[in-house]
Order: structure tokens, then C-alpha cells, then sequence
């Protein structure tokens, strides 16, 4: 389980699992979410919150795991801006220990 600091005074947290970043890697929820701009304002966790409910509205809708990261993370009464750059940089920490812990195909080949 993970926590990210959900205000600036780091009086606010919220928990993440890796099923949560599970959740998002498989529907890619966070690629091309932010402009070129890098900035993540309000408008950005709008953004997510606009297309995870088109997805909950479509066939995701009965996927438990995506109504978790819903309840639990995205639509949390503490998630704001500053949470969702938290959460991002904690997701792409995630997928890099993920990438880093997985063989490289020279040493699949090598076997």
C-alpha cells in the first residue's frame, strides 16, 4: 500500500495500492492526460474524472477494479490537483520498479 500526499501541507493523504496502479496501467488512464505544458491543474483531474465516467458508462462499467480506483483514489473527497501530480509521480515510479524487475529479452533469448 502506498499514500499520497494529497495537500500541500502534507495534513492529507491518500492510500494507493497496487491494484489501484494496476487499474490504471491497464486502461492507460494517465497517457496523454497532461498537455505538453507539463502543468497539473484542476482541469487535468476533471479531465480524468470526464473519462473515467465515459468508461464506467461503457463496458467498464461492471469492472470492480475500475470502481475501486473510483471510490478509493480518483473521486476520493481529498483528491485534488496536488494529489493527482502525486499520484502520477508515484504511478510512473510504480511502472519503472515494474519495468526494472522484469527480464530484458537478451537474457529471455539467452535461455
Amino acid at each position: 500500500m502506498h499514500k499520497i500526499q494529497a495537500n500541500l501541507s502534507g495534513t492529507r493523504s491518500i492510500a494507493v495500492s497496487d491494484e489501484h496502479l494496476a487499474t490504471i496501467e491497464k486502461y492507460h488512464l494517465l497517457d496523454h492526460l497532461v498537455d505538453s505544458n507539463g502543468i497539473v491543474d484542476e482541469s487535468v483531474l476533471d479531465k480524468l474524472r470526464f473519462n473515467i465516467r465515459s468508461m464506467l458508462a461503457g463496458d467498464g462499467g461492471t469492472d470492480k477494479a475500475l470502481l475501486d480506483l473510483c471510490l478509493d483514489v480518483v473521486y476520493h473527497s481529498h483528491m485534488k490537483a496536488f494529489g493527482l501530480q502525486h499520484l502520477i509521480a508515484l504511478y510512473e515510479s510504480w511502472e519503472q520498479t515494474r519495468q526494472a524487475a522484469l527480464p530484458s529479452p537478451e537474457a529471455e533469448a539467452a535461455t
